[in-house]
């Protein structure tokens, strides 16, 4: 994502960092051992409890999002771990396929609920079908996303709207109608999918970056409400990741200019950040590192680095 603290050629940041930044980010590392876990338990209570909140084994899970990408990976990995589950998303014929594949490999149950968030009221009936199913819920991953990119006169405004739907109203009406049960038994966790994005403005990607950012103090917000009463609700913050979200939010090539990660490690990150009961986990340790460096610039500085990212080349 758009950092200040790079170097930059025509094409972006260069992955060097500039000279600038190096003694803030030497400083850094010279007290602290370990970034990712220093950072992620600077809010963590000496008394609180170390129980293991989810358990993974003969459980319910639900993904939305499933039929791809990020939400497809959580649901082969949860199922590795004998975790039932609940798949939601658009596409119900990748639902079922998926759905075999892990009834396969694993022998898990799954349930397939066919769903468009964009539609305001989806995540009520998803949550009452799973009512009228039978199921409990151990663990929600809200992974289902919409992304863009572009200048404001390309923008479809009808489109944003979507993206806020998706992207904010849904995630938080589920996470809302599943927190209660879960502090009842003391015992579960969500995992909200936030972006590195959600550290910084992004130019010409103003609605899907405030979008994380929401996703991120939001989950922060709940984990603090939570954390000691047996419940997790962690904001997952990928970087640049290897699915097809770039080119259905309009940035087609991106991945071939940019390192990325994979889906299985971006899941793995999660996972294991929630089994340690952070309140956010940032997956990969230079996405991490680079979370903190825009903490030391000005905001003005920090937006107007990010211009070069997604600005729409001129048309000749």
């Amino acid at each position: 994502m758009v950092l200040f603290c790079y170097d930059f050629d025509d094409s972006g940041p260069t992955g060097r960092l500039s000279d600038g930044a190096k003694p803030y980010l030497s400083n850094y590392l010279a007290n602290c051992e370990n970034p990712n876990l220093a950072a992620n338990t600077e809010h963590t209570d000496a008394r609180e409890s170390v129980i293991l909140t989810v358990t993974y084994a003969e459980r319910w899970g639900v993904v939305t999002g499933a039929s791809s990408g990020i939400g497809t990976e959580f649901a082969r990995q949860l199922a590795g771990r004998g975790m039932h589950l609940v798949l939601t998303a658009r596409r119900e014929d990748e639902l079922k396929q998926l759905a075999e594949e892990l009834y396969t490999a694993h022998g898990t149950k799954t349930e397939v609920i066919t769903a468009d968030l964009t539609n305001p009221t989806e995540p009520q009936r998803i949550y009452d079908e799973i009512k009228q199913r039978g199921i409990e819920v151990e663990l929600l991953v809200n992974n289902a996303g919409i992304g863009f990119a572009g200048a404001i006169e390309q923008t479809d405004v009808s489109r944003m709207m979507e993206m806020i739907q998706v992207n904010i109203t849904a995630l938080t009406e589920l996470t809302y109608l599943v927190l209660p049960e879960m502090l009842s038994r003391k015992a579960g966790g969500v995992i909200n999918v936030a972006s590195v994005a959600a550290f910084q403005p992004v130019a010409y990607n103003g609605v899907y970056s405030a979008s994380k950012a929401y996703v991120l103090h939001f989950s922060e917000s709940l984990w603090a409400e939570t954390h000691q009463r047996g419940v997790i609700v962690m904001a997952l913050c990928p970087g640049t990741t290897a699915t097809n979200f770039f080119n259905a939010s309009g940035v087609p090539h991106w991945l071939e200019k940019h390192p990325s990660q994979t889906p299985e490690a971006v899941v793995r990150a999660g996972l294991t950040g929630l089994d340690k009961r952070r309140q956010y986990y940032v997956s990969g340790r230079k996405n991490y590192i680079l979370s903190l460096l825009v903490r030391l610039a000005t905001r003005a500085t920090v937006v107007k680095g990010s211009i070069k990212y997604f600005k729409p080349k001129k048309q000749k």
